[in-house]
């Protein structure tokens, strides 16, 4: 793995200088795989034109492009590749998904969500409920954390679905919450939806890449990604569906486009659709040849890397590892003791006098998280997650901030190293005790 991370992946950098990318939640870096691809399909273009949707020098006709990306996706998130599109970006996907599965009537109709999903999510879920002429306040059902804790309880969501199940249309949460990093029990919720009669989809846009799964085995009827994280395929990289193969010969696609259609006469231009079989029949436009050998690049890394099994034990330690040298920390406070030690009701003259510390409200199982490990800085709605942000930044280790409070680490498998992990304690602990110094 450690060559992989050398030869493999452009190393990132900050001005002049290395940095310890630990952003790869928010975009992956540049894969040398991905620069070397790129420069082809450039000179292809500029040497080949229109022709090479035909006749390719390196075997990439563009006609087909998407065929050499499909098989590599399907086999990442367990589905068969019929059942696997290479299209489009995740809310339109997403829209399209829930045009095709999203069927209220009077008596099921609510969408089941986790609260505070990524906010394209809670728009298209809230438009899509206006669509079919329902109040989204009543239509759209969100799970939250108990008070005082952070994340879901596995309980509490099959709770929330046997009990509610008969008025729920469609289960959909995020695989991998973008926030907490809180990886959900998707083959348990999948499971508990399809015995209420619920169509279950997942948001995989922190799952791919991150974390295994089994979308056909476990009977999701439907998923959507992006490619621009995990799976680094470039800013605004293209994204990708998953619609069961059960679905088949029941249900065709609404919204119709030319990509969709069935290759063998597509270029006959007939006036009916006629769409291929699975997924791919709801692609509608030919995707971009340059994005999507972008992804290509990164994803003949995964498979020389060995694909999620191998990646996810390496994940499960580096991760592990970072936290075990966070938690060492003088600062840190412990989840279950943040509400005791920094109440919410402080005022912000009070609260300006509490320690800055931090806590992590990512879970601590390893089966409930992926690569990713979400920091609360404290108090809450103070500076600190700002002050330490940018110190971090200014000693070239790159997080991400949501504000005002979580600053996210991701110790990626196929990039990151335990030097990195360590780079990232040693500085935290840094501003810390620059930030403390003089109280």
């Amino acid at each position: 793995m450690h060559r992989a991370r050398s030869n493999s992946l452009s190393l990132c950098h900050l001005g002049d200088h290395r940095c310890t990318y630990l952003c790869g939640n928010s975009l992956g870096p540049l894969a040398k795989r991905s620069k070397f691809l790129l420069k082809e399909e450039l000179h292809v273009w500029g040497t080949r034109a229109v022709q090479a949707h035909f006749k390719h020098p390196h075997g990439r006709e563009w006609l087909n492009i998407a065929d050499t990306v499909t098989p590599l996706l399907a086999e990442l998130i367990g589905a068969q590749e019929k059942e696997v599109a290479c299209m489009g970006t995740l809310t339109a996907n997403l829209h399209l998904m829930m045009s095709a599965f999203y069927k209220p009537t009077s008596t099921r109709f609510k969408i089941l969500c986790e609260g505070k999903a990524f906010p394209s999510d809670q728009y298209a879920f809230a438009s899509q409920a206006r669509l079919h002429g329902y109040d989204p306040s009543q239509a759209i059902v969100e799970i939250f954390p108990r008070d005082g804790e952070f994340t879901l309880r596995e309980s509490d969501m099959l709770d929330v679905i046997t009990k509610e199940g008969s008025s729920i249309a469609i289960v959909i949460f995020s695989g991998v919450q973008y926030y907490t990093g809180q990886w959900f029990p998707m083959k348990a919720i999948t499971s508990a939806a399809k015995a209420q009669g619920c169509i279950c989809g997942w948001d995989l846009a922190h799952a791919i890449g991150n974390v295994p799964m089994a979308l056909h085995d476990w009977g999701v009827d439907f998923a959507v990604w992006c490619s621009y994280k995990y799976l680094n395929s470039g800013p605004g990289g293209i994204g990708g569906l998953f619609v069961h193969e059960k679905w088949e010969t029941s249900k065709a696609p609404e919204y119709a486009g030319w990509w969709g259609h069935d290759p063998v006469t597509r270029f006959s231009m007939p006036p009916k659709f006629t769409p291929i079989a699975g997924a791919q029949g709801y692609q509608q436009s030919n995707p971009s040849v340059l994005a999507t050998v972008c992804l290509l690049g990164s994803l003949q890394i995964f498979k020389e890397a060995g694909m999620m099994e191998p990646l996810r034990e390496r994940s499960s330690l580096l991760t592990g590892y970072l936290e075990s040298l966070l938690v060492k920390s003088e600062f840190y406070v412990a989840p279950d003791a943040v509400a005791s030690r920094y109440p919410l009701e402080e005022t912000s003259t009070s609260a300006h006098k509490l320690s800055p510390a931090f806590t992590i409200i990512t879970p601590h199982a390893p089966e409930s998280r992926g690569a990713q490990l979400s920091l609360l800085f404290l108090p809450p709605n103070s500076d600190v997650m700002q002050n330490v942000f940018d110190y971090l930044l200014s000693k070239g280790v790159v997080g991400d901030e949501r504000k005002p409070d979580v600053i996210r680490l991701a110790p990626t498998p196929l990039y990151n190293t335990k030097l990195d992990c360590e780079r990232a304690a040693s500085c935290l602990e840094e501003v810390f005790k620059s930030l403390t110094k003089y109280r």
